[in-house]
């Protein structure tokens, strides 16, 4: 009977919201039931979202399954980045080193709504004097 513990964290981006499960494990990061470099097709949101890893130096202790719904790429990495973040805390690992790497802020931004009247948010039609 092997007991693995699994530690869960949520994060948030835009429209983005990704659940996370890292395990004790050999580094393999999957998305979706897909391999992490299969499901992103830039390898610079791949770098983005393992920076709560490298940050800690724990890139080959755990295993990490997320399900992210929502969004573009961009966003969801963010989640994801947010997500492990807090399932690192939850394993024990050391807040000080990913509060001032910033890992643990949420990035609150999201899209503006549009406005009645206008052609988006804030864009209106020239203004006309006559």
């Amino acid at each position: 009977m092997s007991t693995r513990k699994e530690y869960y964290g949520t994060g948030r981006r835009k429209t983005s919201v990704a659940k996370v499960w890292v395990i004790s494990g050999t580094g393999k990061i999957e998305v979706n039931g897909l391999d992490v470099n299969a499901y992103f097709p830039m390898q610079t949101l791949v770098m983005d979202l393992k920076q709560p890893l490298t940050v800690l130096g724990a890139d080959k202790k755990y295993d990490i399954k997320v399900t992210v719904l929502g969004g573009g790429y961009t966003g969801q990495a963010g989640a994801i980045r947010l997500g492990i973040a807090r399932a690192l805390l939850a394993a024990g690992e050391d807040r000080a080193t990913l509060k001032t790497a910033g890992l643990l802020t949420r990035n609150s931004r999201s899209k503006e709504r549009k406005k009645y009247g206008l052609k988006k948010a804030r864009k209106a039609s020239q203004f006309s004097k006559r």
